[in-house]
């Protein structure tokens, strides 16, 4: 019986290991991005330590995501990563929205909650960089 299970064990193993070398064999799909222009916004509060200035923020950058050309959109604060040299940690939250096109960029930028988040939440604000970015 012993050699029995062992014959199983082997031709099972072999099974399992031909198929992970032509599994790795076959070449990687380019998956379809639905979303090809990215806006990423880091915002720097006035008062870098006011986590009451902070969620207000937050709260502001939430309603941009009702824009309808707003494909897909998160906002986020600083993670509690390691430090690395790398890492800028000194933003407070930032928005990183996905477009289905350069139009509906634009559409966001000139749409009145856009225009509204402005006025009602610059002042929260000392400094904004934005990276826009199209799938290369």
């Amino acid at each position: 019986m012993k050699t029995s299970n062992r014959r199983k064990f082997i031709a099972t193993a072999a099974s399992l290991a031909a198929g992970a070398v032509a599994a790795s064999a076959m070449p990687l799909s380019k998956t379809e991005n639905k979303y090809p222009i990215v806006h990423h916004v880091f915002f720097w509060l006035k008062n870098p330590g006011s986590k009451e200035d902070r969620d207000k923020l937050v709260e502001g950058v939430r309603t941009l995501s009702k824009i309808e050309t707003v494909r897909e959109f998160r906002v986020g604060i600083v993670a509690d990563t390691e430090k690395r040299d790398v890492v800028d940690k000194s933003w407070a939250v930032s928005e990183l929205m996905f477009f289905s096109d350069l139009a509906g960029q634009a559409t966001y930028q000139t749409h009145p909650i856009h225009l509204e988040f402005i006025k009602n939440y610059s002042h929260l604000w000392e400094k904004v960089i934005v990276y826009d970015a199209a799938d290369a």
